[in-house]
This record gives structure tokens, C-alpha cells and sequence, in this order.
């Protein structure tokens, strides 16, 4: 158990890999003084969204039940959804000014909505209404774009292939070994077609996250580094990447586009189904499949060559407050009792990504399950096999990813080929991205 917490301590000491530099300067003018919250004698009512699984609105349901019981004048309103609902809800309310107090927040989103002026930057409040006495400085900047902070770290994650080890071994594999490749998943995927049933769920559903993570495994990534064109210059990675992806789809290796747009919640997943030995997904999900499939299931990394620098840690989600919202500093003091309470964690189990404070993990380690351990590992070790996390996606990046998963389904449907594919979406993409130039 003590190998167990220096790890996860450590992990804190890796993500300083991810940390961005800078100097920083302090809320807008006036933020401060346009906050309407008050002692704790007057009423104040907030708005809070996220998006997930039934399970983690079971238990942020109760968390919000502790936090109202030990503040008696806050009333918090939820506002939850699954993903695509989340940021298809969210886009008009940000325009109309009328956006949740307090906000789950993506990586692929936080920049577009920060630089739009409709997030509040929290330095005001870090070391005050939020306590960072137990937090690195490398973890506060998970969420920090230029001087501004527009989000707090909800948790440390990173990709993993999560899979059924009765189905591995149906189809004749073991183990999968941590140095594992792309051939070999080939191979695995034909002897899971052999015996009736899919690989993987494929990446036809996020297709960003996984060509992400096969671009940065050939020293590439999916952005530039200022964010005004795509990083990578020869379309042959996509063509590769894409070809690959529009195979398995082909021989029925993995799900046809149409197939995982029936998959709605945790109970329709072809891996709790059993008709998908795994999937490709970040580690924090790994939860809600397992107590989903209610059998072992097992992470490993995902395949090489070169696995370690595709591999990154990452802030699994931020908390952000409205810039429109007359109670900053009391949603900040609740985005610290997600953070930093202890009670309000065990609720939480690391769904969100390993906590950032060691004196939560350390709490938690008694109380974890099995699968709980796992996630908590593997982080762990993924912290000491991968390479610097490259910060928060440009503007634009919800387009592009909209864009990429339009690509990719054609390439499955084989309306086009994926060398077109390629071609078409650097175009697309990078007029997206060109708006940043300024």
C-alpha cells in the first residue's frame, strides 16, 4: 500500500512535465467586485453542469446533498447530460450569457471559451475560497492558458486499452503485454473476428484521441503548438492511421459508425455486452465499465512502436466557473470542496482522475476497489511511460474533431478514401485553425 501512494505521489512530480510557463496577473478588473457572494447568512443559489455515466450523477447528486448540508444558505441546481448533449446545451447558453455557475469542462473547449471571455479566470480565487496548500503548481496549471486560469484540474487521467480478459482468452491471447504493437493488434483483431465478436469498440467515436495518440507516437501531434494549423505536415499518417481504422471497420473488427451510434449509456457498450474483447478510452472511464460489466476486466497501454511518446497524463476534466455568474468566489469554494474534501472524494473514487492532493489519495487508498486500484496503477505507471502533455486544445478545436469524426465515418462507409479524406480535412481543418492567427 505504501509502494502504491509513493507512486501516486510521483505522479504528481511527472505532471510537472505538463506545466506550462509563464508569470501570471490577477482577474479582469472588477471581476472581484461584481461577485454578489455574501456570509454565509445570505441565500445564494448555483447553477452546476457536467456531463457523464448514470454513476457519476448518482454520486455528484450527493455530493451536492453533503455540500448543501454543511452550507445551509447554498442551493445548487444540476444541470447534467451525456456527452454530446453537454456541449450541444452548452453552446447556446454561452452565447446568450446564461451559462451554469459552475461548469465541467473539456480540454477540446476550455481555450475557445476562456479566450471568448465566458469563463472566469480563477487566480483571484486560488489560495482563498480554493485551497492549493496540497496542490502542485504543475497541477494548477493543467487548466492555465496564457496568465489566465480557466479551469482547476479535475483529476489526472491517460488513455489506456481496457478489455475483458475471458474474451482475450476466448480468442486464444493471455495477456496483452505492455509492449504490445500495432501488428499485434491486427493479429488479435482477426482472431476476435474468427470467434464472432468485435476487438474494439474502434475510434469512430472520438477518432481525435486515438490519431492523436498514433500522431504523437511518430513525433507528431494534432495541433501546432500556436494552435493555427494542424502539427503534423505528411497526410500519409493519416492515410495510415485512417486506411487501418477503415480496414478494421470492413472485416467487422471493429463497430461501423452506425453501430456505436446506437450505443447510448454504459449498459449498451459492446464490451459489457461481451461483443467487443476492449476499447480505447481514458483511464477514468474505467470505473463505470468495470461496475457496468460487473466481471474482470484489465488497462494496458495502448500499441507501439513508440507507445511512451504517444502516451501522455493529462487533467481529465476542469472545473470553470461562468464569467457571467454573480457568485464566483462561492462556486470556487464548492469547486474546492470537489477538490480538496475528503468525504466529498470517497463519493467521487477517482472517477474523475486521480485526485491531485496526496492527503485525498492517501485517504482513498483504503477504500478503493479493486478496479479503483487499477485506474490508481496504472496512472501511476503511465506517469513514468509517457512523454509531455501538450496543454489544452486551440480554439476551434470542437470543429476540427467534428470535422475529423465526418472524415472518418465517410473512410468506414468507404464514400472516401482515405488519401482524399486526408486532403479534405487539412483544408477544412486548417481554415479553421487559420482564425487563430491573430
Amino acid at each position: 500500500m505504501r509502494k502504491l501512494m509513493v507512486m501516486l505521489v510521483s505522479l504528481i512530480m511527472v505532471f510537472s512535465l505538463a506545466a506550462c510557463s509563464g508569470s501570471t496577473t490577477s482577474n479582469s478588473e472588477g471581476d472581484s467586485e461584481k461577485d454578489n457572494s455574501g456570509s454565509k447568512d445570505e441565500n445564494v443559489t448555483l447553477r452546476m453542469a457536467w456531463w457523464g455515466s448514470q454513476p457519476r450523477h448518482d454520486y455528484t447528486l450527493k455530493i451536492i446533498e453533503l455540500y448543501e448540508k454543511e452550507n445551509p444558505n447554498v442551493k445548487i441546481e444540476p444541470e447534467y447530460a451525456s456527452w454530446d448533449d453537454y456541449w450541444t446545451k452548452l453552446a447556446p447558453q454561452a452565447a446568450s450569457n446564461e451559462m451554469p455557475d459552475i461548469i465541467q469542462m473539456d480540454l477540446s473547449y476550455i481555450t475557445q471559451y476562456g479566450k471568448n471571455n465566458q469563463l472566469a479566470d480563477l487566480k483571484p480565487f486560488l489560495g482563498k475560497e480554493i485551497d492549493t496548500s496540497d496542490l502542485s503548481q504543475d497541477f494548477l496549471d493543467g487548466g492555465k492558458i496564457g496568465d489566465k486560469y480557466f479551469g482547476l484540474n479535475g483529476g489526472v487521467n491517460a488513455l489506456a486499452f481496457q478489455y475483458d480478459t475471458a474474451l482475450l482468452k476466448k480468442i486464444g491471447v493471455d495477456k496483452i503485454s505492455e509492449d504490445w504493437t500495432w501488428d499485434d493488434y491486427k493479429e488479435m483483431a482477426d482472431k476476435a473476428v474468427a470467434a464472432g465478436m468485435y476487438f474494439e469498440n474502434g475510434p469512430g467515436t472520438a477518432p481525435d484521441v486515438s490519431f492523436n495518440y498514433y500522431l504523437r507516437s511518430n513525433g507528431k501531434r494534432l495541433y501546432s503548438e500556436d494552435g493555427t494549423t494542424l502539427g503534423y505536415k505528411d497526410d500519409k499518417l493519416f492515410v495510415d492511421f485512417f486506411t487501418m481504422y477503415g480496414d478494421m471497420v470492413k472485416k467487422k473488427a471493429v463497430q461501423s459508425p452506425d453501430a456505436s451510434a446506437q450505443v447510448k449509456g454504459l449498459e449498451d457498450d459492446p464490451v459489457v455486452k461481451q461483443q467487443s474483447v476492449g476499447l480505447i478510452q481514458w483511464s477514468n472511464q474505467f470505473i463505470g465499465l468495470q461496475t457496468a460489466a460487473n466481471r474482470p476486466l484489465e488497462m494496458v497501454g495502448l500499441p507501439g512502436p513508440n507507445a511512451d511518446k504517444g502516451l501522455f497524463l493529462k487533467p481529465s476534466m476542469l472545473w470553470s466557473v461562468a464569467n457571467s455568474s454573480k457568485n464566483k468566489a462561492e462556486a470556487a469554494k464548492f469547486i474546492d470542496f470537489m477538490t480538496n474534501n475528503i468525504e466529498a472524494n470517497k463519493l467521487m473514487l477517482g472517477d474523475r482522475g486521480v485526485p491531485g492532493s496526496p492527503k485525498v489519495q492517501e485517504a482513498l487508498i483504503p477504500l478503493l476497489s479493486e478496479a479503483q486500484k487499477q485506474v490508481f496503477n496504472y496512472v501511476a505507471w503511465a506517469g513514468e511511460n509517457s512523454a509531455v502533455y501538450n496543454g489544452p486544445d486551440p480554439t476551434g478545436a470542437g470543429e476540427v474533431i467534428s470535422l475529423l469524426k465526418g472524415f472518418a465515418d465517410q473512410i468506414a462507409f468507404e464514400v472516401l478514401k482515405p488519401e482524399e479524406a486526408a486532403k479534405q480535412f487539412r483544408q477544412q481543418a486548417e481554415a479553421v485553425l487559420a482564425k487563430n492567427k491573430n
